[in-house]
């Protein structure tokens, strides 16, 4: 007969904190989402805790249909998908390169990648850098400049380092060129990786809002989080948005953090199977 396990007053302790912590967490993004659906006069009464008054969706239906949202919100799918589709594109042929054994001052040239995550030139030069380049107002301002994070070259390099060299060899003997070894060896054994670094990739696009509220002036580039900052930052209670003239109350404020969050929340479970092994994979090997 097996013997019932014991259970420790430490599992115990433990589980009762991570339960108490993961309801702190989870709660003000619940308190959102009841804000959302309930009355503005019952979330400024106080009395609004675990449940909404109503179940309303006139705030969702207010941002729904205001233009400068919906402008935003396509703003910020385009600069979404084709940041990240260019940041893996480059970041996993950079990472292919260095983690070949064979490649001329590697040291060297991993050296002065991971010399930009410790220091750089600054806002002020980054700025005169991306003017005088003729991007500034315009929706490439955000894209390009921040095509390549080192944190994330290195993540894929350690990962590519690990695919054992025999691989290659047997495909050039086959009569593979180095795109051909890239693409049908390499890739083919980087998806958990790509997924993870993809996920890096397509969170920081979409809540960028720093640097386009410094290189755009011209509101119909604004990405859905410079909205959502614009709004949510005006102290009063309703908030009139100046383009359209209409009543910005503090529900559809809260609905539109739903509408921001809620792209990246649906991503995620696609590719959370591939994320631990992403990040555990790519650190064990510098």
């Amino acid at each position: 007969m097996r013997k019932k396990r014991k259970i420790s007053a430490f599992t115990i302790v433990n589980t009762v904190l991570l339960a108490l912590v993961t309801l702190l967490m989870l709660y003000p993004f619940w308190y959102i989402i009841i804000g959302s659906v309930s009355s503005t006069n019952y979330i400024y009464s106080g009395k609004m805790l675990l449940l909404p008054d109503q179940i309303n969706l006139d705030a969702y239906v207010t941002m729904l249909s205001n233009k400068r949202v919906v402008q935003s919100f396509f703003n910020s799918i385009f600069v979404t998908l084709t940041g990240t589709f260019l940041s893996m594109v480059l970041t996993f042929m950079g990472a292919y390169v260095l983690s070949k054994k064979y490649l001329p001052y590697r040291s060297l040239l991993t050296l002065f990648l991971v010399f930009t995550m410790l220091f750089e030139g600054g806002m002020i030069p980054f700025y005169l850098l991306v003017n005088k380049l003729g991007m500034t107002d315009t929706i490439w301002s955000l894209i390009i400049p921040g095509c390549i994070s080192t944190y994330n070259l290195i993540i894929m390099r350690n990962f590519l380092m690990t695919i054992p060299i025999e691989l290659e060899e047997a495909a050039e003997i086959d009569g593979a060129g180095q795109l051909g070894i890239m693409l049908k060896v390499y890739l083919p054994l980087a998806k958990s990786v790509m997924a993870t670094v993809t996920l890096f990739y397509a969170v920081s696009y979409w809540n960028s809002f720093f640097w386009a509220t410094i290189f755009l002036n011209d509101s119909k580039y604004w990405t859905l989080q410079v909205i959502l900052r614009e709004l949510v930052l005006m102290a009063n209670a309703a908030a009139i948005d100046s383009a359209n003239g209409t009543m910005i109350t503090e529900n559809a404020k809260m609905a539109l953090i739903i509408i921001t969050s809620l792209p990246i929340i649906m991503v995620y479970p696609f590719l959370q199977k591939y994320f631990v092994k992403g990040m555990l994979v790519g650190s064990v090997k510098g």
